[in-house]
């Protein structure tokens, strides 16, 4: 394992199967870069639809490296969740930080970045760039 800091990055789903199918895409897609820390955080605890401040918790903790941990969510409450453990101040590593991006493309873009090395402003602006994606 390299002692790089890379940005480490959280996917908030209220699906822990929509979480883990995002998250393998994005590592599927990020090719031959660096390994980056990638922890989905889908679900309840009992494996319901919703979120969990716990499991969000449990997986920014798992991915932090010491170059700060972005964190993408799906809808609503998920949003309300991460913002209300951010306010507590204790519950996610220093660095922590709600990026504003669409939940696939932003976690691809996110992810592809941070395996460059790039630092946590840099994943937060390719994840929040995926709002300009056109398809047609």
């Amino acid at each position: 394992m390299s002692d790089e800091k890379l940005v480490g990055i959280v996917l908030v789903s209220h699906s822990a199967q929509v979480a883990a199918s995002v998250a393998e895409l994005a590592r599927g897609l990020a090719g031959g870069g660096a390994a980056v820390p990638l922890a989905p955080a889908g679900g309840t605890e009992g494996g319901g639809l919703g979120t969990s401040s716990e499991l969000i918790a449990a997986a920014a903790a798992s991915v932090d490296r010491g170059a700060g941990v972005a964190v993408l969510t799906d809808l609503g409450s998920a949003v309300l969740t991460v913002k209300a453990l951010l306010a507590e101040g204790d519950e996610l590593p220093a660095g922590t930080r709600l990026v504003d991006a669409p939940f696939v493309e932003g976690a691809v873009a996110a992810v592809v970045t941070a395996s460059t090395g790039a630092d946590l402003d840099a994943v937060e602006a390719a994840a929040a760039e995926a709002y300009t994606y056109r398809k047609v």
